[in-house]
């Protein structure tokens, strides 16, 4: 028997390895550490024992992951969407929980293990949703506010049913009394939470914050987390129960946004050992002997789920396409199941094949969820007859605010970036036609006169409809990597001389963004440093004028567009760098020497001069490659020093 320091070393090391290979492959982590549980666990390799030790870590972990919960638990943003969140989240659960208890009837299990076999099926998953919500850029979508909304229900439900669960496990004829004075404590616990404890919690997260030290804020939380836990479990109810209290009661104090920046590794780590012990449970042997109970509980709970989003859905007035989608991204398991079954193993409700059948289902439906989503456009385009209808709609409207523009700029985005843009646009006379997924943002900035209307600016037939064929440039102004990926796709099969500039969260993203054939992009980090140091020189006394060079020469040698600049006859005499990078076009007339040889074998930056851009028949291709071979009639813009350039240019023109 492995003691606790022995099973959280072996654990770790075998977590590295299996969530940096799951995180390579896009896999949800929760996997990894499923996956690391099960080798390890007493049904396989058996490296792993179980201890009370680890047990107690594990509660930990769901300990922490509640009290995220509670600092999301919004009373303003529950108002906001509490059409949604108590229309259509309370009904998903609730149905879902019935069907699953009378299916359960129907195969012969109690009303016990069939009620905790609903909750447990019931649940979605937060994180992995959420996260393809933000990656696809759906989080504003109508779907995704169902979602959303259904998810967050969810969330909240896990409460009523840790108070419920474990009242179940006594005796008949004493279920009611249990029950009701579970619900009693609960209830005054949450009132006391509400009328006393945000006023209280604000007064005495002041007082610590004001001593200044992050060790002791720290402590603080900790302290907080694990002392109303510790007090709700003494009380006669869960752990989890009480650290949900906790993050309600700083969710709404100034304090909460740093409060979960310092808790997300513990909760991360913890939640993660959570799993392991939980992937300790399945017996791979026995699955495999019930193969297909899995296979068809993951069909049943898949189909049921559809169902019944898809149902409730169309009942609460959203159209068939928003309805299956929301259907299709709903179907599948999620983590709180597993939080839901360890406490149903833990008071003995449920058989114990049973639950690694519904452990191993639930764990296949998270592995397919991200695959579901992938296909769902094109599930509902296929079934959805009325899709189609509104997708021309959408791109009908597209293509009427471009229709009478030309050498108008897109600009796929219209967040604060697009916004400060397109009055920068419009200051210059510069016409543009905007594409954003909030409906909202596209209504009312719509109304103020803004050229956007609603379209996915990552989808081919958007782009053309917004007039791609036309515009002079396109602009990503939204910093989600794989969909800016996705436009600039689309913009160079559709127009491969278009030049794209992107914006770029985190500069570790400019290399991929760059080799995708964007024509710059623009760092987040980068220019408000620049800003950030432009301001202090200034108000310190250093000279504007230097200042302004020294911006001017940082972002040269950031920016290829930037560098360099054509000088006319009105800036000679007027002082500045003799050596400063300067651009000078040179045209290659029929029979040149050097038409039909790669722009590597003239050795250039021997020179110090590079090829800045390439026109060929009227088409601008920046940044050519070594391998570009010149044609008779091209322009070549060359960049170097004044002196450099003479000599660059009698190499073009004389061979």
């Amino acid at each position: 028997m492995l003691n606790t320091l022995d099973f959280v070393v072996l654990l770790l090391a075998a977590a590295v390895v299996m969530v940096a290979l799951f995180r390579a492959m896009n896999l949800p982590p929760v996997l990894g550490y499923l996956l690391v549980g099960a080798l390890g666990g007493p049904h396989a390799l058996n490296l792993m024992q179980e201890s009370a030790g680890a047990r107690h870590l594990a509660e930990f972990g769901v300990v922490f992951l509640m009290f995220s919960i509670g600092l999301e638990f919004s009373l303003a943003r529950l108002m906001a969407m509490k059409r949604i969140v108590f229309g259509l989240g309370l009904a998903q659960v609730l149905v879902s929980i019935v069907l699953a208890t009378l299916l359960g009837r129907v195969f012969g299990l109690g009303w016990i293990a069939s009620f905790a076999l609903g909750g447990a099926l019931a649940m979605s998953s937060t994180a992995i949703l959420s996260k393809l919500l933000a990656d696809r850029m759906e989080l504003d979508s109508r779907h995704g506010r169902e979602v959303i909304g259904v998810l967050l229900f969810q969330d909240i439900a896990v409460v009523p049913l840790l108070i419920l669960l474990p009242a179940l496990s006594r005796p008949a004829e004493e279920l009611m009394v249990t029950l009701g004075l579970a619900t009693l404590k609960a209830v005054l616990l949450l009132v006391f939470v509400l009328v006393f404890g945000q006023r209280l919690m604000r007064w005495w997260f002041t007082l610590v914050a004001k001593r200044r030290s992050n060790e002791l804020f720290m402590l603080n939380v900790l302290l907080i987390t694990l002392g109303l836990a510790w007090l709700s479990e003494h009380v006669g109810l869960s752990l989890a129960l009480g650290a949900f209290l906790a993050g309600m009661l700083i969710s709404e104090t100034e304090y909460r946004y740093q409060v979960e920046e310092d808790i997300k590794p513990f909760r991360d780590v913890l939640l993660g050992l959570f799993f392991v012990t939980v992937g300790m449970l399945l017996d791979v042997m026995e699955i495999l002997r019930h193969l297909p109970a899995v296979l068809g509980m993951l069909a049943g709970m898949l189909v049921l789920k559809f169902g019944v989003v898809f149902g409730l859905s169309r009942l609460f007035g959203s159209p068939p396409g928003t309805a299956m989608r929301s259907g299709l991204w709903l179907c599948a398991g999620g983590e709180f199941g597993f939080v839901l079954l360890s406490l149903v193993l833990g008071h003995d409700l449920m058989p114990h094949g049973l639950v690694q059948v519904t452990v191993a289902a639930l764990v296949l439906s998270m592995l397919v969820a991200p695959m579901i989503v992938q296909i769902s456009d094109r599930l509902v385009m296929r079934f959805v007859a009325s899709e189609w209808l509104l997708r021309s709609m959408e791109l009908t409207r597209v293509a009427a605010q471009s229709l009478n523009t030309d050498r108008h700029i897109i600009v796929c985005g219209y967040g604060r970036s697009g916004q400060y843009m397109a009055r920068f646009l419009e200051q210059e006379n510069v016409s543009y036609v905007a594409l954003d997924l909030d409906p909202e943002r596209v209504r009312e900035a719509g109304a103020a006169g803004d050229t956007v209307v609603y379209g996915d600016a990552a989808r081919r037939e958007t782009l053309m409809a917004a007039g791609i064929m036309r515009a002079s440039a396109l602009v990503v102004s939204f910093g989600e990597v794989e969909s800016a990926l996705r436009v600039i796709h689309h913009a160079h099969a559709l127009r491969p001389d278009l030049p794209v500039v992107v914006r770029a969260s985190d500069e570790a993203d400019m290399e991929r963004l760059a080799q995708a054939g964007a024509a710059e992009v623009v760092p987040e980090a980068f220019e408000a440093s620049i800003m950030l140091a432009s301001h202090a020189l200034a108000l310190i006394g250093v000279p504007l004028k230097r200042v302004v060079r020294r911006i001017r020469d940082i972002r040269n040698q950031r920016y290829a567009l930037m560098r360099g600049f054509f000088q006319g006859s009105s800036e000679f005499g007027e002082g500045g760098d003799a050596n400063e990078a300067r651009l000078r076009s040179v045209s290659v007339p029929p029979g040149a020497a050097v038409v039909g040889r790669a722009l590597g074998e003239m050795s250039l930056d021997a020179l110090d001069v590079s090829v800045s851009a390439v026109r060929r028949r009227g088409i601008r291709g920046l940044s050519p490659g070594v391998e570009t071979r010149i044609e008779a009639g091209d322009v070549v813009v060359l960049l170097g020093a004044p002196s450099a350039l003479e000599a660059a240019e009698q190499r073009l023109l004389g061979g």
